[in-house]
């Protein structure tokens, strides 16, 4: 008999908590449960242990557990970080406040900046100087750190941020101060030193990341302890590893000691996956749509990689663009997958505004209380109650009969709340709904297409989460996209793409020089530097040096230009570094970023980057087989739908994946999973792929 293994992926959402089995590398199993926001591990566990129980598996049989958290995120929305202290540079004690002049709500005269994590008598100045080459211009005055840690001991305080002008360039001052804290305080006060986290140019940005890294440190190292534990007392020893917002995945310790690193960690799997079978499929151009109970993400995909940004901003609610709209949120200017997020979810709850309008979300009814036909409480009429009066969703049960619905609270919600304000019949408020999500989601998509230049007609949208295979066709229909994609196991996917994530380390250095005044060799030792503190972080985490590769990134912009753009560098390691080749690609860039290039204007090169990962780590994306019904016998096998004025009512079959294999359908179709129900309306064909992937495609019209 084969030996059992596991690889287990576990993401939370403010709904479900989802876990993944990839057995022996192959087999897949998931599980979905309402999350527990008392204690979200405790839901985790119990998942993972209740999986277990139904395939006949061991604890001992897990090799690794691979998290996704949105601990780091929630912690800063509701404002439930660790009491943090800042110490910086005389002088500059007000950064924070000052930030940049930027105004999300240009026209709002009562508009209110964020508050900073660190009230300003939380903030001490310390007297030194470094210069912005990195020369000492006042020592450091360790006399005002002592006087300040006492101060910090003698309050409530579980988190220090260091963050002294320059120290990108000579960290000297900082890894001192940083010193004496942490002799002073002890090991159980968190303290953060800018010089470690972001050794960058640009004092506000700096400052504001290795704030929320310190305000987030003692949180997340608590949650992460407490899964540990969790986790052992079941019986699971294996490693934890948690997802980066850059995609990537490092180990809980790494995690716990750089939080900032981790905000966006469940948005990025999906996407990681997402481009694992777009390359195993050959679609490399994808606009992903990431659907759950709380919000819609979208991301895209070009000739394989993820855009990401560093230009991120958290606690602003939700996040429409990193780009375009600014200043809402703290700085946090690290490596994220450039995701593009709207309130609107399963759960996002209905409502009638005073205009007479229907409006949806971006407020939600989570797993507590949770949609109406829930029947846990929940009373407001959320869009999964649409879509079960629609005749979309099961109107007994989802989640494999995991999570019972009651379809006559949903209709009695939706008759009671919108219909009687708006004097709407109740198809006709339940498609208007639908529409409405639809078309809020669909900004998000174009926030990371149109918006940036590109056009959405020339991708494949490809739908997951809960709810995405749900309306993706509606959202396609919208931007006149003709190929729609839901990959196996859409309700569990970015648990899933957990699973095909690689353990990865970012590094930067702050480099500032004209490019035509950079030498090559310099260049080369300044990058050589970086890959040796690669080699030895990833080493910590039990690579071998000969499995480890390193990309080399570069920021760069034009002479003048406040902002930069990431290229990679393509020469192979110990070749001279072609510098004129870096500007072609920052035009490159720049043209398909900005639909322009200046090929004559002169170029910086501000920061340098490193990128490490696993040379080859085994998770190459596999087909799976299509899921047999998982209905109960006697379930219908078709219902009536209701696809909008145009069409009507629609006598639909109910169908699984399974079913495609023999062949593609027509519309109108309900494709029902274990995880997630994918809608086919009239004017779409649906059939697989040789990956398993349902594939919807636009009729000629």
């Amino acid at each position: 008999m084969t030996a059992r293994s596991f690889r287990v992926g576990a993401d939370i959402g403010g709904t479900f908590t989802d876990i993944t089995f990839l057995e022996n590398g192959q087999t897949v199993h998931s599980f979905k449960r309402p999350s527990t926001p008392d204690d979200y591990s405790r839901g985790i566990v119990e998942g993972v242990l209740a999986l277990l129980d139904r395939i006949g598996g061991k604890p001992t049989e897990i090799e690794e557990v691979v998290h996704a958290t949105t601990v780091a995120t929630n912690a800063i929305l509701e404002g439930k970080g660790a009491t943090t202290a800042l110490l910086t540079t005389h002088g500059f004690r007000d950064v924070l406040e000052l930030g940049r002049l930027r105004m999300p709500e240009l026209y709002n005269l009562n508009y209110e900046k964020p508050t900073p994590l660190v009230p300003r008598h939380r903030r001490y100045e310390i007297a030194e100087r470094m210069g912005a080459h990195g020369d000492i211009v006042l020592p450091l005055d360790e006399d005002s750190v002592v006087e300040a840690a006492r101060s910090i001991a003698a309050s409530d305080t579980r988190a220090v941020a260091v963050s002294f002008l320059h120290a990108y360039a000579n960290p000297q001052h900082e890894r001192r101060a940083c010193e004496i804290l942490t002799g002073m305080l002890g090991p159980e006060i968190f303290v953060s030193c800018s010089s470690d986290v972001l050794p960058e140019i640009r004092e506000y940005e700096r400052t504001s990341t290795v704030v929320v890294n310190a305000y987030l440190g003692p949180v997340v190292r608590s949650y992460l302890r407490a899964l540990s534990t969790r986790l052992r007392d079941a019986g699971i020893h294996a490693p934890l590893q948690v997802m980066q917002s850059s995609g990537g995945v490092m180990s809980a310790l790494s995690a716990s000691e750089k939080p900032a690193c981790i905000i966006e960690s469940g948005p990025a799997a999906g996407v990681i996956a997402a481009a694992r079978i777009g390359a195993a499929g050959s679609a490399n151009d994808i606009i992903t749509i990431d659907m759950g109970g709380t919000t819609a993400k979208a991301a895209i995909i070009e000739q394989g990689q993820p855009a990401r940004t560093t230009e991120y901003e958290v606690g602003a609610g939700i996040n429409i663009s990193s780009k375009l709209i600014k200043g809402g949120g703290h700085a946090v200017k690290l490596p994220f997958i450039d995701v593009s997020e709207i309130g609107a979810g399963g759960g996002s709850i209905i409502r009638v505004d005073a205009g007479g309008l229907i409006q949806v979300g971006p407020d939600s009814a989570g797993a507590v209380p949770g949609p109406a036909c829930y029947g846990t409480g929940g009373t407001r009429p959320t869009l999964t109650d649409a879509l079960v009066v629609l005749g979309y969703i099961n109107p007994d049960h989802i989640a494999g009969g995991a999570v019972r619905l009651e379809a006559e609270r949903s209709r009695r919600a939706l008759r009671e709340q919108v219909c009687a304000p708006t004097g709407l019949d109740l198809e006709t408020a339940a498609h208007g709904v639908y529409a409405i999500a639809a078309s809020t989601m669909m900004r998000a998509v174009k926030a990371v297409s149109t918006y940036r230049g590109r056009d959405p007609r020339d991708f494949t949208l490809f739908a997951f989460g809960g709810n995405g295979p749900a309306v993706a066709a509606e959202i396609a229909r919208l931007l006149d996209m003709k190929r729609v994609v839901v990959p196996s196991h859409p309700g569990v996917f970015s648990a899933l793409g957990l699973l095909y994530s690689t353990t990865e380390h970012d590094l930067m250095q702050t480099y500032f020089c004209a490019l035509d005044a950079v030498d090559s060799d310099t260049l080369d030792r300044a990058y050589r530097k970086l890959e040796t503190s690669m080699f030895a972080g990833l080493e910590a985490d039990g690579f071998t040096r000969a499995d480890i590769e390193i990309d080399r990134l570069a920021d760069l912009r034009y002479a003048g230009q406040a902002y930069e753009l990431t290229i990679g560098l393509t020469d192979r390691p110990g070749d001279p570094i072609d510098i004129a080749a870096m500007g072609e690609a920052f035009h490159r860039e720049h043209k398909l970023t900005y639909g322009h290039a200046s090929t004559s204007d002169p170029l910086e090169i501000v920061n340098i980057r490193v990128t490490g990962r696993p040379r080859n780590d085994g998770t190459t994306y596999r087909p799976s087989a299509p899921a047999a019904r998982t209905a109960t016998p006697g379930s219908p096998t078709e219902r009536t739908c209701w696809f909008g004025p145009e069409w009507g009512h629609l006598r639909t079959p109910i169908i699984t994946r399974l079913d495609l294999a023999a062949g593609d359908r027509e519309s109108p179709l309900i494709v029902e999973e274990y995880d997630a129900t994918c809608v086919v309306p009239p004017g779409w064909t649906a059939g697989l792929d040789e990956l398993g992937n349902l594939v919807l495609t636009a009729s000629e019209r």
